[in-house]
């Protein structure tokens, strides 16, 4: 559509996960659309998010693989890491997947508006390079940024976020982490790996707070074991930066040393100076409220992605969109159970969960009407070919579904789909212990665990 003030079917303010996935759903069922992004489309998770970190976790795997080869009885040496070509390996795989995503935009013929939008009207988006467009719906996707906290002024060089710690030249020798959620103990993780010695401070009782109470454990004993330093339960109270580095001190006057402090206590919604609260969409803290279709209180204005609250995923995004694209078509998509997105923190070991942990099922259900099997990996073979440790642990209502499946282990991460398939499809344990389960793989553990819960435990070791 070559006339912006002609109005489109669609158009979408910001192109990250959420609003890429709207556009080419939209475009797909035959709607004409524009996306405005004042960036690279592909959003954070893409250039500053999920795919680098993940790539940098990658070449921390390999080092650590390199440094333990002789536990495998192959005889390599470890020389060292080169920044330089670890950044240079995680920028060509965003820029690989970029190209990609870029040919996808012409593929379905999504015109990409480059500049930074506002919604100036019910169905009007301001652009600051002098457009005006307009669409008969409006999709909100505007993402997140990386919070600080009073107290931690983001300089960019001791004081950073996840942004800037992923374009780092040289390695610490020592770095602070605030924050011990996934940001920060991904982070911890891949440093470690890398040769950097890493302290994380964390205000909650326990690291990756959110997740079940038995999955931080195991993940608290092997940063242990790994050498990572933690202090949970404890807020920082100053950070100075020194004339080496910085230091910071925490709740009862222990004070930390290192050469810089990143900066990982969540993302918040990009919502300011969007023109959201002025046209009278409903806020609460900067997030856009939405009811269970994505709607927000204004008539044909939806918002997906980190601006809605939940969990801040850009998978949930990107289902949100194709769900938002579907619902203008008139498709009625089924409401997103927002339990049933799949969470992952890509440390070493790996954390994935689906559902409900113990403690919320015991909220929902009551604590006489859960069941649970924790199933050790030491049963596993392929876990102990892989020499990692973990469980697979299943949360199940009595005479009832599975609500909760959570899992630790090195690549555990790979298992989630079977996870997320027991949780969405309400399978009961005796559905998933008559599967059979392929040998040897870490997706055993699953069926194993299944086969306990069920009453029929075989591998099982306490």
């Amino acid at each position: 559509m070559s006339d912006p003030n002609a109005g489109y079917d669609v158009v979408i303010l910001g192109g990250g996960s959420g609003g890429y996935a709207s556009a080419f759903r939209a475009a797909e069922l035959g709607m004409s659309v524009a996306l405005v992004e004042k960036d690279k489309v592909g959003g954070t998770c893409l250039h500053r998010g999920c795919i680098p970190t993940k790539a940098l976790l990658h070449a921390g795997e390999v080092a650590d693989t390199a440094r333990d080869s002789e536990d495998f009885g192959i005889l390599a040496e470890f020389k060292g890491v080169d920044i330089e070509a670890v950044n240079k390996y995680k920028d060509g795989v965003v820029a690989k997947m970029y190209k990609g995503l870029q040919g996808l935009f012409k593929a379905n013929k999504v015109e990409v508006i480059n500049g930074t939008g506002k919604l100036v009207g019910p169905n009007t988006i301001e652009v600051d390079n002098g457009q005006t467009v307009t669409g008969r719906n409006i999709v909100l996707a505007t993402g997140s940024y990386s919070k600080t906290l009073p107290g931690l002024e983001i300089d960019g060089e001791r004081i950073i976020t996840s942004e800037h710690a992923l374009n780092l030249t040289e390695l610490p020798n020592k770095a602070i982490v605030i924050g011990g959620g996934v940001i920060g103990a991904e982070f911890a993780s891949a440093w470690k790996s890398l040769g950097v010695e890493v302290e994380i401070i964390e205000g909650l009782p326990r690291l990756i707070a959110a997740e079940d109470a038995d999955s931080s454990k195991q993940l608290e004993r092997a940063f242990r074991k790994r050498g990572i330093k933690f202090h949970t339960g404890k807020f920082f109270e100053k950070v100075e930066r020194t004339a080496s580095g910085v230091q910071v001190t925490i709740q009862g006057g222990t004070v930390v040393d290192g050469d810089l402090v990143l900066v990982a206590v969540g993302r918040g919604p990009v919502t300011d100076g969007c023109g959201y609260a002025e046209q009278g969409v409903q806020m609460d803290r900067g997030f856009v409220l939405t009811n269970e279709h994505l709607q927000t209180n204004l008539p044909n204005v939806y918002a997906v992605g980190d601006i809605v609250p939940g969990v801040q995923l850009a998978h949930r995004g990107f289902l949100q969109g194709i769900f938002v694209a579907e619902h203008i078509a008139g498709l009625n998509p089924p409401v997103i159970d927002e339990a049933g997105i799949p969470r992952v923190t890509f440390t070493e070991p790996e954390v994935a969960s689906m559902g409900l942990n113990e403690d919320k099922a015991k909220e929902r259900y009551g604590a006489d009407k859960i069941k649970t099997v924790n199933y050790n990996l030491a049963g596993n073979g392929k876990s102990n070919i892989l020499k990692t440790q973990g469980f697979v642990k299943l949360v199940a209502v009595e005479d009832g579904p599975i609500v909760g499946v959570h899992m630790v282990g090195a690549r555990i991460s790979e298992q989630i789909g079977e996870a997320e398939l027991i949780y969405n499809w309400e399978g009961y344990a005796s559905d998933v212990a008559q599967l059979i389960h392929m040998h040897p793989t870490q997706n055993e553990a699953i069926g194993e665990a299944a086969m306990a819960l069920a009453g029929k435990p075989l591998h099982v070791h306490d």
